[in-house]
Order: C-alpha cells, then structure tokens, then sequence
C-alpha cells in the first residue's frame, strides 16, 4: 500500500519495519516527501516549462525531476503538498496524483546530482559557445574592415550579439525560469540594438561608397559557417532547457543563414564585379538579425 500524505499534513502508512527509517521522516527537512504526478498532456518541453513556472511559487521551495516520454513529474517536497497538487491540476494537463509520501534521503541525493549534472552541460555548452563566437567576432569583424565588407561586419557584428547572449545565458544557467527569461529578454533587446547598427552601416557604406574583397568574404564565410554549424550542433540536445537556451538556439541558427548569405555575396561581387550584392546580404542579415530579436522578446519562460 502507498503512503498517503493526509489533508491535515500528517502522513501514515503501512509497510514492514525494512522501512522504519523513512516511515517518520524529519518535517523539517527540505525534502522529506515524494509526489509522484501523471501528466497525459505534457508531450514535450514546453510543458515542461510551464510547470515549472507553476510551481516555483510554493513555499518551501521544491525539487523536480521529469520523465516527459513516461508523462511523469516527481517532486520532492516539505509538508506542503495540499499546495502543490492544486497547481498541477490548474495548468489543464490532466495532472493526477498517482502516489505521496515519505522519500528516502538517497532518493533526494540522487535528484539533486540529476539537476546539478543538467546545468553542469548546459554550462559547459555555453563556455564553448561564448568562446568560439567571440573569436570569430574579432577576426570577422578585422577581415570584414579590411574587405570593406558590409555582409561580413554585419555577420561578426552578429557573432558579438552572440557572445553577449551566450555570457548572459551562462548567468541564467541553474536559475528559475523567471530568471532565465530575463536574461533571455537582455540579449534579446541587445540584439535589437544591434540589428538598427549593422542596417545603419549598410546605409553609411550604400551612400559613401565600398570596394568589397571577394576572395576574402568566401574564405572568411566559409570559416564563419563550420563554426556556427558547430555551435548549432552543441546546443542543439539543450535548446528546450529553458528560454535563455531558446534565445541561444535562434541565434546559432540565426548565424548559420546568415553565413550561407556571405557566402553567396562573394561569388556574386566575384562574378559581377558589383559591391551590390555585398550590401544587399549585409542589409539582409540586419534583417534577420532584428527577426531573431523579435522572436527573442516574444519568448514565454
């Protein structure tokens, strides 16, 4: 028979003496009991997400541990579960309550290891997202000078958004979803500020004239397109963990369009001879570059 945690908040149960030790947990301790929840709707982060939110109000705060294909929800709580099941019912997922009680102190242990092993990814994929963007800022945006290049200032312009993102995303890494969502929001609004920079230096370059380096801007795009594919691919397990990991996904993806389109302008300028098509790309990654903004400040936690 499962222990049924009763609405006074004491808790009762029956079971053979093996399970004396957890049969009278310490009410004081963070996490003394387990609900166990079945959620038929929660089919992928997202719900995920939601839940979260959802209960990052109870106090004392909670431990959670999701299993999204078994459509389960474990957390790990005090004494205040009368408060946690009414707010997994409001979220309109089909919660219900399939088992409470006591949890064994090893239970508790081998959760927090789970959570503090997830953020330890994330920030590692972080770490090797900042480092690799803000390296090829600084030699994209040298080469791009030097081929008076628009599409390739642009693009590294574009590489420092995605430096300050990833540096800002580390920061959220391990934090509540609200916190994530505002850091999320910052790079978000740097972003923006950064889109009107590169679409102003179109216009600058457009009306005082530029004799843009072909041979330079493939090279250099092509550099810049192995190494945004290779950041698409690292974050691409954690895009879902959280909005400052979402912000991180759109902008990785963000560059790799961009880099294709670099790509493009120099066998263009190559073949015509023309510093349209250069202009053209750099005001087109302005563009997108403002999208990606826009999707960013649009994003829920």
């Amino acid at each position: 028979m499962n222990p049924k945690c009763c609405s006074n908040d004491k808790c009762s149960e029956t079971g053979n003496s093996e399970n004396s030790a957890v049969d009278a947990p310490d009410k004081h301790a963070k996490y003394a009991y387990l609900s166990e929840f079945r959620v038929p709707k929660m089919d992928c982060p997202a719900e995920e997400r939601l839940i979260r939110m959802a209960l990052e109000t109870v106090e004392p705060g909670v431990l959670l541990q999701f299993d999204i294909p078994q459509r389960q929800v474990r957390v790990f709580h005090t004494v205040n579960a009368n408060e946690i099941a009414p707010k997994m019912h409001s979220l309109g997922l089909g919660a219900s309550l399939t088992k409470t009680g006591p949890v064994k102190r090893e239970e508790v242990t081998q959760a927090r290891q789970s959570t503090a092993s997830g953020s330890q990814r994330e920030g590692l994929i972080l770490k090797w997202l900042l480092g690799i963007n803000a390296v090829m800022f600084a030699v994209e945006f040298v080469t791009g000078w030097l081929a008076q290049s628009t599409g390739l200032i642009a693009d590294s312009l574009d590489m420092f958004a995605d430096a300050a993102v990833y540096g800002v995303a580390l920061y959220a890494v391990g934090r509540s979803s609200k916190v994530q969502l505002n850091a999320a929001q910052l790079a978000g609004w740097l972003q923006l500020i950064l889109a009107f920079g590169v679409i102003s230096e179109v216009i600058r370059r457009y009306l005082f004239g530029s004799e843009p380096v072909s041979t330079l801007m493939l090279i250099m795009g092509a550099i810049a397109l192995v190494a945004n594919v290779i950041c698409l691919s690292l974050i691409h397990q954690q895009k879902e963990s959280g909005a400052h990991m979402k912000a991180s996904w759109i902008f990785s993806a963000n560059d790799v369009i961009a880099n294709a389109g670099v790509i493009l302008a120099g066998l263009l300028v190559t073949w015509t001879g023309s510093r349209y098509p250069d202009l053209v790309i750099g005001f087109i990654i302005g563009l997108v570059v403002l999208n990606g903004a826009r999707r960013i400040l649009q994003l829920k936690a």
